[in-house]
């Protein structure tokens, strides 16, 4: 394997050269997960991955709860399949508890108030309830649990962390919460070893190439737990050295070198870029803070054969979006036919007229 072949690889393993006849839940399955705080962005990251897919059915997935928008992991959105939510909290949330105490601290949220607030959300959402964070604010205030300085969104976490809820169904034009045993009542209980096989197994046949610092960094393991997790697929693994780098790959991978180009939208905090602690293979260090801020805010990417080439952003119209693309250096005729296809699509994908405007190379 060369340094050219990661993204090449990668582009398949991370199913951006997607296969037809799957799911939405058997994508975000097979993703394991998919980093999911920009809700909008997120829709597109499956979409992207599943031909014919609109907007509407990914939504209708979170609305059926075949999948599910909750904290795990990291300490971050994520989405995940709902017969995985259950194994992958209990590998993962103690370690976001963690991560949480300093500045529940701050706030002032103790666990008496975590007690507390978990007893309202359980009451709220009993019989099959739906309700918004602005519902529950309202609880949370006549029992006086403060919610201001974002300790709302601490509060939910905690209750999501605690496996008590999950993401509920669309109200109106707000996202909702409900209990995560009426959601996914089909809990998959791992031991500790079986869910670090099982993690490891999926990070590495969707996202492969990679390295086991990309694994800890994706999975917020331990590095000895990740270290326990790689070693137990190893059997069924190889790996392959690059330079100082040593990548795992399943055994026996096809070949998957392009034999022609191709071109990829993909979204703000795809999993195609924020997978990985080293993103070199597709994104060059020049250009590296042109796609992800010193904040760590990761803008939407313009891919060719797997290189980052460029950003896009889009701004709502009346029936329509303006999508900006901000190359890195000037396109070809052929890139900017490939262009207006990939935005063709997606303004299928959200069904949406479109409208692009290619500026200037900074």
């Amino acid at each position: 394997m060369e340094q050219s072949d990661i993204v090449q690889i990668r582009l398949k393993s991370q199913l951006l050269l997607p296969e037809s006849g799957q799911s939405i839940e058997e994508v975000v399955s097979r993703m394991g997960a998919l980093q999911a705080q920009d809700f909008a962005m997120m829709k597109w990251a499956i979409g992207c991955r599943l031909p014919g897919s609109t907007e509407r059915m990914v939504e209708e997935a979170l609305d059926r709860g075949d999948i599910l928008r909750t904290h795990l992991l990291r300490p971050t959105w994520h989405v995940v399949s709902s017969k995985d939510i259950h194994w992958m909290l209990d590998l993962t949330a103690a370690r976001i508890r963690n991560a949480m105490k300093h500045r529940d601290a701050q706030l002032g949220i103790t666990k008496e108030i975590i007690k507390k607030s978990n007893a309202i959300l359980l009451k709220a959402l009993e019989d099959g309830s739906h309700q918004t964070k602005e519902d529950l604010n309202i609880l949370w205030n006549r029992a006086s649990i403060p919610t201001t300085e974002y300790r709302d969104a601490h509060l939910l976490m905690h209750g999501e962390l605690d496996g008590l809820i999950c993401s509920g169904r669309t109200i109106g034009k707000n996202r909702s919460y409900a209990l995560l045993d009426d959601r996914a009542p089909i809990k998959l209980r791992l031991t500790k070893e079986e869910s670090l096989h099982r993690l490891a197994q999926v990070y590495f046949t969707s996202r492969c190439p990679a390295t086991i610092q990309d694994f800890i960094w994706w999975s917020g393991l331990t590095v000895g737990d990740a270290k326990l997790a790689v070693e137990s697929i190893k059997p069924a693994f190889h790996t392959e050295t690059i330079g100082l780098q040593t990548y795992l790959l399943p055994e026996n991978v096809p070949d998957m070198r392009l034999t022609s180009n191709v071109l990829h939208l993909i979204s703000a905090f795809d999993e195609y870029i924020i997978a990985y602690k080293d993103r070199s293979a597709m994104l060059i260090p020049a250009k590296f803070r042109k796609v992800v801020s010193n904040n760590g805010m990761f803008r939407p990417a313009l891919l060719l054969n797997g290189e980052v080439i460029g950003i896009w952003k889009r701004t709502p119209k009346k029936n329509a979006f303006l999508m900006e693309v901000t190359p890195f250096e000037p396109l070809h005729i052929e890139v900017n036919d490939m262009l207006e296809n990939a935005f063709a699509t997606y303004g299928k994908f959200h069904s949406k007229m479109i409208e692009i405007r290619i500026l200037d190379v900074p």
